[in-house]
């Protein structure tokens, strides 16, 4: 079934909707992709641009790597920010080229592999004994979490960049054309499938829809999250996160592309457009907004909320009234993924393949390793205190705080 949006969408022209790479992305933003260093020449260069140097400190924090390996041949310049997924103790991992493989956590040891000649760029996704991963052709694929065995095939009309999201006996898939389809977990027949109307330019990429009881929350390209009914697709309410203003459609991009963070009954989502709402869950109504953010995920601890803004700049916002209780500015224009929690600290990786430790209570850093000499765009995972990241290349590590 499609169902209308409940808030009016400009009208699209005709023709292919444009899609911004991440390159573009970063000469807009004169961020820090790992080639603007060669932007620059001659004897009166401006580095106002250019990545902030790393400056030493001395390290409150001690941190273990715990063990590497490789998922296949990575995203390189996709956009897809390309993450592992963690379930029932393992680390499930999806290659452009090469499969999708499941790791143990603890030790990193190799648990099977399923090999594929598809570029699976979307995912994994992982729960309920299910892993499903989507791919530049539009497949989606679901496999046996235990033994990597195939358990279905779908096809959706636009390739798959985002992982699916598993969970309450569905498979949900956010393909890049803004449509998000339901497949069931068990059979793969679709079940139901929503449309959203796409903006003229958009930032390159997106993210999976977040789950709650009854509920997927997707962001969309346009600056808002969209609550669904699992039921049937249902569109339950709209709430704008960035607003698409300016006078180019440059100006105007909002995307929420990281996916929306479920806390309890409340919703954190940030945009592009430096926004940052926590939202009702079950109603959509507004709780507070702040003018920091930026297009990934928002990092979730106990009392706080830490998101990284365009700029590279990391905030950490009170969970209560969005009030800002710190920023750290130290590692501008270096790309930064979103924040992950670990422990007492958020953690971001950056373009030249570091990542950061901070302390959530004062944002001082307080580690930092490099985990590759490739950049490292995926948001890292944390269960169980141990931290998996993924770089561009399709390398893998994990990290423990000791």
């Amino acid at each position: 079934m499609n169902h209308a949006n409940t808030i009016p969408a400009r009208a699209r022209p005709s023709g292919l909707v444009l899609r911004l790479a991440v390159g573009l992305t970063c000469v807009a933003m004169l961020a820090g992709c790992s080639t603007i260093k060669g932007w620059f020449s001659g004897k009166n260069k401006d580095r106002s641009a250019e990545p902030s140097e790393l400056t030493e400190f001395a390290p409150s924090a001690k941190v273990a790597k715990l063990w590497s390996a490789n998922a296949g041949k990575g995203e390189g310049l996709l956009g897809a920010r390309q993450a592992p997924a963690i379930a029932d103790g393992r680390v499930y991992a999806a290659a452009v080229k090469g499969g999708v493989r499941a790791f143990d956590l603890q030790s990193g040891a190799k648990v099977w592999t399923y090999d594929s000649d598809l570029s699976l760029s979307g995912g994994p996704g992982a729960a309920d004994g299910v892993v499903a991963v989507g791919s530049l052709e539009g497949d989606v694929i679901a496999l046996d979490a235990a033994t990597g065995a195939e358990k279905w095939r779908a096809k959706v009309v636009n390739e798959v960049i985002a992982a699916p999201a598993v969970g309450q006996g569905l498979v949900i898939v956010h393909s890049n054309d803004g449509r998000v389809t339901a497949f069931d977990a068990a059979s793969g027949e679709r079940r139901w499938f929503w449309n959203h109307e796409m903006p003229l330019l958009t930032v390159r990429g997106n993210d999976a829809p977040s789950l709650g009881p009854g509920y997927a929350f997707v962001g969309n390209d346009d600056g808002t999250v969209t609550a669904l009914s699992l039921a049937d697709g249902r569109e339950l309410w709209t709430q704008v996160i960035g607003q698409p203003d300016g006078r180019t459609e440059l100006e105007r991009m909002a995307d929420v592309d990281g996916t929306p963070v479920l806390d309890g009954a409340i919703l954190y989502a940030s945009s592009f457009k430096r926004q940052t709402l926590a939202i009702e869950a079950p109603s959509g109504r507004p709780i507070w907004a702040r003018d920091s953010g930026g297009l990934g995920r928002v990092g979730v601890a106990s009392d706080r909320v830490v998101v990284t803004d365009p700029d590279g700049i990391v905030w950490a916002l009170d969970k209560a009234s969005g009030s800002a209780l710190w920023s750290q500015p130290a590692m501008t224009r270096r790309s930064l993924t979103a924040p992950a929690v670990q422990g007492d600290y958020a953690v971001v990786g950056d373009y030249d393949g570091y990542l950061h430790w901070l302390k959530l209570d004062t944002g001082e850093l307080a580690a930092r390793t490099r985990a590759s000499r490739d950049a490292l765009r995926a948001t890292p995972v944390v269960v169980d205190g141990i931290l998996v990241v993924q770089d561009t290349d399709g390398d893998i590590s994990a990290y423990q705080v000791q």
